[in-house]
């Protein structure tokens, strides 16, 4: 069964990760995809490769800067002659600069803000005009639990990605009468070039604190998005679904 035949997503920060995991995904169940990334181009190359010799889908990658409130629009608008059609946006390019509060650089917070958040913000900006003329659209933005928990030394990141579900909430409310979706997904601890870095000791520390005992898999969250894109969640919208082994119980 193809849950989303005949759709075309976008996916931000598609190269590696969590959206790889989730352009494949979208990918699997019918979906044609346009990739987008910010600097690896031959990482999203072997994305596009592996769809188009898997599955009998469109995928093409698009460089993109998503904080770059231009840049989007005309990526934007370049998927749309390039597919004919969007019907479903997943925001999920982010970045860290993990510092304390003490020894963090202004242009760190900035940085995380504009990656995570305006990026955000820049998508659904430029894609919301067509949503609504077409009375119908899924959005899904990549949170993080630790927007809903705190993290020390990620304040700016936090902060970010507590504006993505603000955000999330607030354009749920000014789109849904027109058909429109937009939900958020709080990942915790997933297996990505992120965590790799944490240290055993830290790893173990996170794992105790899990309900699960593990840490999850990217496939774990784009599971999630799967169901937000397809017409099972179509009178779902406005929330915030955490796939975190229960961390944020």
């Amino acid at each position: 069964m193809f849950m989303l035949k005949g759709k075309v997503a976008i996916v931000t920060g598609a190269s590696r990760g969590i959206g790889k995991a989730i352009a494949i995904k979208l990918a699997q169940n019918g979906a044609n995809v346009a990739i987008i990334y910010s600097s690896n181009s031959e990482a999203a190359k072997e994305v596009v490769d592996f769809i188009q010799e898997k599955m009998n889908v469109k995928a093409v990658a698009y460089q993109c800067d998503v904080s770059d409130f231009k840049q989007t629009k005309e990526v934007f608008e370049t998927i749309i002659k390039e597919f004919g059609q969007v019907d479903i946006l997943v925001n999920n390019a982010g970045i860290t600069k993990d510092k304390l509060i003490l020894t963090m650089k202004e242009e760190d917070f900035d940085k995380c803000v504009e990656v995570n958040l305006k990026g955000v913000f820049n998508m659904i900006k430029h894609s919301s005009n067509y949503f609504v003329k077409r009375k119908e659209g899924r959005i899904i933005n990549i949170s993080s639990v630790s927007a809903l928990m705190g993290t020390a030394g990620q304040s700016n990141y936090v902060s970010s990605k507590a504006g993505v579900i603000g955000l999330t909430k607030s354009i749920a409310r000014e789109l849904g009468s027109r058909n429109i979706t937009c939900n958020a997904i709080a990942p915790g601890f997933i297996e990505t070039d992120m965590t790799s870095v944490l240290s055993e000791s830290k790893k173990e520390e996170y794992l105790n604190s899990i309900p699960l005992k593990r840490l999850g898999a990217p496939e774990d969250v784009a599971n999630a998005v799967l169901f937000l894109a397809s017409d099972m969640a179509s009178y779902i919208t406005g929330e915030i679904i955490r796939v975190d082994g229960g961390i944020a119980i």
